[in-house]
């Protein structure tokens, strides 16, 4: 990856100071995204700016268009807009997946994949699946910079229904896509009908205007409780912007209007004038034709060799009866003839219908051996699809296999860390390079643009404490009142406290992403260390700050917590009481 990529940044907008909003491309492009808003709010216009500030820049992406609205980047960019419909470049199935991986990652072709024209949705599902499936496999090779873009990402990952196969591919790259190089980017008028794994993952947020109740309340969750009414009330085009990239977290931005036409918009009274669009390779047009044309060719030879076979069935059956019929009357002949006693007379007869029953074998016999033939044909068709099937299974099982060691791997790496942080006398690193020598491979990894090491999760535990020991960020101070509750290392909050704590910690989880084990970790750290600032609770627990902060603002909903200052939390004085009082009985 070229230095130019990693420092380089785009323009969509401007904050409520006036001061540009510049996004670091390679965070666009390898990030996880999330953009929501309900409809006139301004979010599709929010990702055709990005799309035409990284086209502007030369990096192509790939945008799922549900919709048809897309279309207008034509206007001024060089896309290939394939799917359904005769408006399209070209009009492509789930057969052609591998083939649009390739234009969009080897041949630099930025593609509109307009899933809008297909009456069978099965069909389209069939093909955004395929072409997201390519575009992850190619990418482990290529580990290029990528951006997939994906409109009304609620119907492929629902927060309340079950998620096909197609949503837990898009959740995948949305976990593990990053250290490939492939980013994605959903968008979605209603933020409750997401699933909240997806959202918890995104490293970089724009909320637009919400006022259903079950949105505003996502937005509390995921930033903060006082947000739930100020989204309602943003302007068209505005949002807030959440980043992990950035020391503040969250602002207040007006994002410019797109450029190129806006085939989006609801129709008005006026005529609106289709502009002239550009148009692709003829080239790379003809090579997606000549994938179609194959596919139907083999489709019509199928079918007619079924024709054929149906009509040998019908031809055999029919030389079966006939022959049943001469077989008949030639043993009438023989009955007739033994009855006259005139053998002579009978025999002169029968060589002419023994000449016809020969006929008939023949043909018979040659029409089987035709039958045979087709039956064969279909028979190697046959062997190759159990054949691709077997391929298939053996794959899957290989893939089974590797996510079992995986997962082995991966609690090895906790029993390490778990070991090191019993042990005063480690520095606290040797889990931590154990798992990265085990997991990491010879993969190369994707640069992080901005921010330290606490913030993305890079640093342990131990060594946070030592950095806030030694002048870190954190607000606590040694000497507070509100510092150390619980002093003795080996007793747990659960121990002291017996109250409803492990209650509200269950109901605060449910609202979050978190695990109670998390909350239990989160709640004893700020009874041993005081206030505490969530970047830092988030690296202490080896957590996202997103879903620390998310589970925070349930912790403070149950009176858990409370905020001590400015992106400051401290435990509840109710809790610091009861703790007290529960130290000093004993």
């Amino acid at each position: 990856m070229s230095d130019d990529t990693q420092q380089r940044q785009i323009r969509v907008g401007e904050t409520a100071d006036g001061a540009p909003l510049k996004l670091p491309v390679i965070e666009v492009l390898t990030g996880r995204g999330f953009a929501t808003g309900k409809s006139g709010s301004g979010k599709s216009n929010t990702a055709s700016v990005i799309a035409e500030e990284l086209l502007e820049a030369g990096y192509p992406l790939l945008i799922v268009d549900t919709d048809g609205e897309y279309y207008g980047l034509k206007e001024e960019y060089e896309m290939l807009h394939a799917g359904a419909d005769e408006e399209c470049d070209i009009q492509i199935g789930p057969e052609h997946a591998e083939q649009m991986a390739t234009i969009a990652l080897e041949e630099n072709v930025p593609v509109i994949l307009d899933v809008s024209g297909y009456l069978d949705s099965d069909v389209a599902d069939e093909l955004l699946r395929e072409v997201a499936r390519q575009l992850f496999v190619k990418e482990k090779k290529l580990k290029k910079p990528f951006l997939l873009v994906v409109e009304e990402v609620h119907e492929y990952i629902p927060e309340g229904g079950g998620v096909g196969e197609t949503g837990n591919l898009l959740i995948k790259i949305s976990k593990r896509g990053r250290k490939h190089g492939l980013g994605i980017l959903g968008i979605s008028q209603r933020p409750a009908d997401v699933k909240k794994d997806f959202i918890t993952q995104a490293n970089w947020l724009v909320w637009h205007r919400l006022t259903w109740d079950n949105d505003t309340k996502v937005v509390g969750r995921i930033i903060d409780t006082e947000y739930s009414d100020l989204v309602s009330e943003l302007d068209d085009g505005q949002a807030f912007v959440q980043t992990d990239w950035t020391e503040t977290d969250v602002r207040r931005v007006q994002f410019r209007r797109k450029r190129t036409f806006d085939a989006g918009a609801t129709p008005g009274l006026e005529d609106v004038e289709r502009p002239e669009l550009k148009s692709v390779s003829d080239a790379l047009v003809g090579d997606l034709q000549q994938i179609s044309e194959r596919k139907d060719r083999e489709q019509d030879r199928i079918q007619e060799l079924e024709t054929e076979l149906e009509k040998k069935e019908t031809r055999i059956e029919t030389l079966e009866d006939e022959l049943s019929s001469a077989r008949d009357v030639s043993s009438a002949a023989r009955q007739m003839a033994d009855a006259l006693q005139n053998t002579e007379t009978v025999q002169s007869q029968l060589p002419e219908g023994g000449g016809d029953l020969r006929r008939l074998h023949e043909e018979i016999a040659d029409l089987e051996d035709e039958r045979d033939e087709l039956r064969e044909q279909l028979a190697d068709r046959d062997e190759r699809v159990e054949a691709l099937e077997v391929d298939l299974e053996e794959r899957t099982a290989e893939l089974e296999r590797l996510r079992g060691e995986n997962a082995q791997l991966r609690e090895v790496v906790r029993e390490r860390a778990a070991r090191r942080e019993g042990d005063s006398g480690d520095d606290g690193r040797g889990a931590e390079n154990a798992g990265a020598e085990s997991a990491g491979g010879d993969e190369s990894e994707i640069v992080q643009a901005g921010g330290d090491a606490v913030e993305f999760g890079y640093m342990s535990a131990d060594d946070a404490r030592e950095r806030d020991s030694s002048g870190g960020t954190d607000t606590a101070s040694s000497g507070s009142d509100e510092g150390v509750v619980i002093a003795d290392e080996d007793r747990r909050i659960g121990e002291i406290l017996e109250t409803d704590l492990e209650d509200r910690l269950a109901r605060a989880c449910e609202g979050s992403q978190c695990s109670v084990e998390t909350a239990e970790a989160i709640v004893e750290l700020f009874a041993r260390a005081g206030p505490l600032r969530t970047e830092t609770v988030a690296a202490r627990v080896d957590r996202s700050r997103v879903a620390v902060q998310s589970l925070v603002s349930e912790l403070r909903t149950e009176g858990v917590l409370e905020r001590a200052g400015e992106r400051t939390y401290a435990l509840h004085e109710d809790v610091r009481a009861e703790l007290r009082t529960a130290t000093l009985s004993e």
